[in-house]
């Protein structure tokens, strides 16, 4: 089966039958290597194959004739690959990931004999547009939780009482900003991942790697409310801690429009992704005073340097108020 396509880049259809026997049977064996050896997701199992089987069919295109022997490749041709996905369309951060898709295969070459060291380690990412996160003001974030289990999903209709859909959705939310987890962390979880005696939460976050993160007793409310009342209406699956209204665990999709529905339509609130109240827990907690290195502990992060950037959310913010409210700004 051929890897799936990406938009950003030009293909030439090839089928990977099609392709030179030396790059189809290193494809082939990349991807074996990234579904047995690789601690990665099937998503970024299948943007790597994708990223792989890109450039070396832009290698048999640029060839025009007899493709160039892997061991051959040099930075220049993975340069030239980088421009054309440049100019076909591919955003400066969809290009990084596509590089540290192309330095996977590459080092994988290398470590697996075909070549002797990898050309792409001195391919360089485009420079990313210094944006900061759109995140919640706190008192917005307190709107959106209170009025959560009250906003009808695409599922229900408004009742007297909360629906088990809504009493899921009120304890997603609440714990994606209580915790900072990410939506893909939050989707993985089963019902013995929460210790409700310490109120802890094991999270199962990049790598396989696992954190232990506490929540506090309005993610408590909402996490029993929905355990009690709504879960078993529409549980299935018997291990997955949140599921869908067909019984089966809830896909990152499905919680994202949650959250879009959830933060829509406040004058003070963005509407945002899951990563946005991931965002905000983030931002919020330095703003109280969190110590950066135990909120890189909450989040998983490996370096500090991704938490860093939520000093300088709360530092724009206050200088945003001072502008706003100081008599000499």
């Amino acid at each position: 089966m051929n890897c799936p396509r990406y938009p950003g880049f030009m293909t030439s259809n090839l089928p990977r039958e099609a392709l030179p026997a030396e790059y189809a049977s290193a494809l082939e064996d990349y991807e074996a290597d990234l579904t047995v050896h690789q601690t990665v997701s099937e998503h970024t199992r299948r943007a790597y194959c994708a990223d792989a089987q890109s450039v070396l069919e832009f290698l048999v295109r640029a060839a025009g004739g007899e493709p160039i022997a892997l061991r051959d490749v040099e930075l220049a041709n993975l340069r030239h690959w980088l421009m054309e996905i440049h100019e076909n369309g591919a955003s400066p951060s969809t290009a990084a990931r596509r590089i540290a898709g192309v330095r996977s295969f590459f080092t994988f070459l290398r470590r697996s004999g075909r070549i002797e060291a990898s050309p792409a380690e001195r391919l360089q990412a485009p420079k990313k547009p210094g944006r900061l996160p759109a995140v919640l003001k706190q008192s917005a974030a307190e709107t959106v939780l209170a009025n959560t289990a009250q906003t009808p999903s695409a599922d229900t209709e408004q009742t007297a009482e909360p629906t088990p859909v809504q009493l899921r959705d009120r304890a997603m939310v609440e714990l994606l900003y209580a915790t900072g987890m990410r939506v893909s962390e939050l989707t993985s979880l089963n019902l013995d991942s929460i210790d409700f005696t310490n109120k802890l939460i094991t999270v199962i976050g990049k790598g396989r790697k696992e954190r232990r993160v506490p929540f506090g007793g309005p993610s408590e409310a909402a996490l029993n409310a929905w355990l009690d009342k709504g879960r078993d209406a529409l549980a299935a699956e018997p291990e997955a801690l949140f599921v869908g209204v067909r019984g089966k665990r809830i896909d990152p999709r499905q919680v994202r429009e949650v959250v879009g529905r959830a933060t829509a339509g406040y004058s003070d609130s963005p509407k945002l992704a899951p990563h946005g109240l991931r965002h905000s827990a983030a931002t919020h907690m330095v703003e109280n005073g969190a110590d950066i290195r135990q909120v890189q502990e909450m989040l998983g992060h490996a370096s500090l340097s991704s938490t860093q950037i939520y000093t300088h959310v709360s530092l724009q913010r206050l200088k945003d108020t001072y502008r706003q409210a100081h008599p000499r700004a």
